[in-house]
């Protein structure tokens, strides 16, 4: 237990201000002796890295996946962004999915704990085993949050703009438990679990990330006139935490009505807090009011791990290898990843080069009404790297 101690001053991004390896901050980290992350760190251990690299573990699932990961390695690479990535493939589809090449993704996540991931998509025919990778990889992780920002990107405009809300939601259990059977031919049933343990926890994390991220208002989405027990432990729970945070307004709103007021007037909401299937839907309602799948960033947590991917979790699978999939989504989550290694300098250089380039207009995917391929976004970004203004 007395490992937990080898933080010290937190495992900062190495040069993360952009003045090199020669800061004060570089050398005190240099100095620090590394022998104990070597994997029997407790949680507090920062990152693997060698020589002021981060290892990060990166998925690239299917559909466009793999394609928005070239775009970010690509990014990557014209900001000689400190990053080196630990690829596996795992596709249930392309027959890329054993239990070993779980195992390998699972142990690489452990020893990083980070990664970036495209969706991994699940087959619709039943074959046996009822969880999908994608639930069984954050069962294994316990990545009970799944945080989306939704962002109004300047230069876009919709129907609503200026939009900045976050949507929170538990994926761990609710519908998503692979709990069906067939009581009798026919008669299928599917159990929802909703526990108080893991009810709790989702709502502790949405006040304790509405808290550090300076808002004002959780609002918690439920169903609980109708499953009163279900969903009713769900609101229970939330309305319990809520007292423990007297500065921060609390709500609730059920899901139907909530579904049209984001439609109506999403500029009430600030922070949003449901259990899995409503997160499911109502992060895609939301990525759809800014400009769809291909601009949200999405990130999972656990207590220990980070997964970096897109917030509305789409293969897109139409496009592959078409090369008009957008990685705006994809390269903004990849510049929240760097902002949680702490290497605050990449982390906004990218977010900026990419946002740059919304804002120009000129350069515009097919979901945004324009003609250019993906190809002309990533070099459009990487060009807006090179000519940075200087801060």
């Amino acid at each position: 237990s007395m490992i937990v101690l080898s933080r010290g001053g937190g495992g900062g991004g190495g040069g993360g201000d952009g003045s090199g390896l020669s800061s004060p901050r570089w050398q005190q980290l240099a100095s620090r002796p590394l022998s104990l992350s070597a994997g029997l760190c407790g949680s507090e251990a920062p990152p693997a890295r060698a020589d002021a690299t981060f290892k990060v573990t990166m998925v690239p699932g299917d559909g466009v996946g793999p394609e928005l990961m070239t775009a970010v390695k690509e990014v990557f690479k014209a900001g000689d962004v400190p990053v080196e990535f630990e690829e596996f493939h795992l596709s249930e589809v392309q027959n890329m999915a054993s239990e070993e090449k779980l195992d390998q993704v699972l142990t690489s996540m452990k020893n990083n704990k980070v990664a970036i991931k495209g969706k991994i998509h699940t087959p619709m025919e039943f074959k046996g085993e009822l969880a999908s990778y994608e639930m069984r990889l954050r069962r294994k992780l316990d990545l009970f949050a799944n945080v989306v920002h939704v962002n109004s990107l300047p230069g876009y405009s919709t129907r609503h703009n200026n939009l900045d809300l976050v949507i929170i939601r538990e994926q761990t259990e609710g519908e998503y438990s692979s709990l069906e059977h067939e009581s009798v031919t026919g008669v299928i049933e599917c159990l929802k679990i909703i526990t108080r343990e893991k009810s709790r926890r989702i709502a502790k994390f949405a006040f304790d990330y509405a808290t550090k991220k300076g808002r004002n208002k959780v609002t918690a989405v439920h169903k609980a006139n109708i499953m009163k027990l279900g969903d009713g432990l769900f609101l229970q729970s939330c309305a319990e935490v809520a007292q423990l945070y007297p500065k921060i307004k609390y709500e609730n709103i059920i899901i139907d009505n909530c579904c049209m007021q984001l439609v109506q007037n999403p500029y009430q909401f600030d922070v949003l807090v449901m259990p899995n299937l409503y997160g499911n839907i109502i992060d895609n309602l939301a990525a759809g009011l800014v400009g769809g799948a291909g601009v949200v960033p999405g990130e999972s947590y656990s207590a220990e791990y980070a997964v970096f991917e897109t917030g509305a979790r789409h293969p897109f699978a139409q496009a592959v290898g078409r090369n008009i999939a957008n990685p705006t989504a994809m390269l903004l989550s990849a510049s929240n990843m760097l902002r949680h290694l702490n290497l605050e300098y990449h982390s906004q250089m990218v977010s900026d080069a990419v946002k740059r380039v919304i804002k120009q207009g000129k350069v515009r995917t097919r979901d945004l009404g324009g003609y250019s391929t993906t190809g002309d976004f990533v070099r459009a970004v990487v060009e807006n790297l090179r000519h940075r203004p200087v801060h």
